[in-house]
Formats: structure tokens, sequence, C-alpha cells
């Protein structure tokens, strides 16, 4: 499998949660702008820390498991792990909060 194939994977079930998360606990518009602003922070730190680790030669990756597209130098596929925290973390957040009030 490829590492967008893998990361598709985790985008989407995080994504679900926090769908599921949203539609149970009642989050607001106010919520799902916290967790944009939250996933957009996230990605650009991404791409910066990414790009520096991949120019000093601290990893590599095999070209062909990738699609091609890079930011900066971080292939579009490393992406996917923040936008996957930033749904579940918080997701997962409210729905324990809500046991530890019962």
């Amino acid at each position: 499998m490829t590492y967008a194939g893998v990361a598709t994977l985790f985008v989407l079930a995080s994504a679900a949660i926090a769908v599921y998360a949203s539609v149970r606990m009642r989050l607001g518009k106010r919520w799902w702008a916290a967790t944009g602003l939250t996933i957009t922070v996230l990605v650009v730190l991404t791409i910066i820390f990414d790009s520096v680790m991949i120019l000093s030669d601290l990893f590599r990756y095999d070209d062909s498991h990738l699609l091609g597209i890079k930011l900066w130098h971080a292939p579009i596929e490393d992406l996917a792990w923040p936008v996957a925290a930033g749904f579940l973390l918080p997701s997962l957040a409210a729905l324990t909060a809500e046991k530890g009030n019962r």
C-alpha cells in the first residue's frame, strides 16, 4: 500500500470520529472553526519542519510510494497526519469529557 493509501484511511477515520463527536456532543461552528485553525497551524508547521528534516538528510522516502506532490520539500502524504490528529484529538477530548461529567 502507498503512503497516500494509508494516510487516506487515517484521515477518513478521524474525520468520521469528528463528525460523530460533533453530532453527539452538539459541537457548533466555534468548535469546527477552532479545529480548522488547529489543523491549519499543524499543517504549516509540518511543512516547515519536515522540509528542514528532509533538507538535513535525517530521513528519505521511497519515491515509488509517493504521489510526487511536494510543498517545499515535504511530500503531500505527510500532511495527512496533522490533519488526522487535528480531527481526532479534539473529538476524543469532547467525547471523554462527556464521560467524565457523569
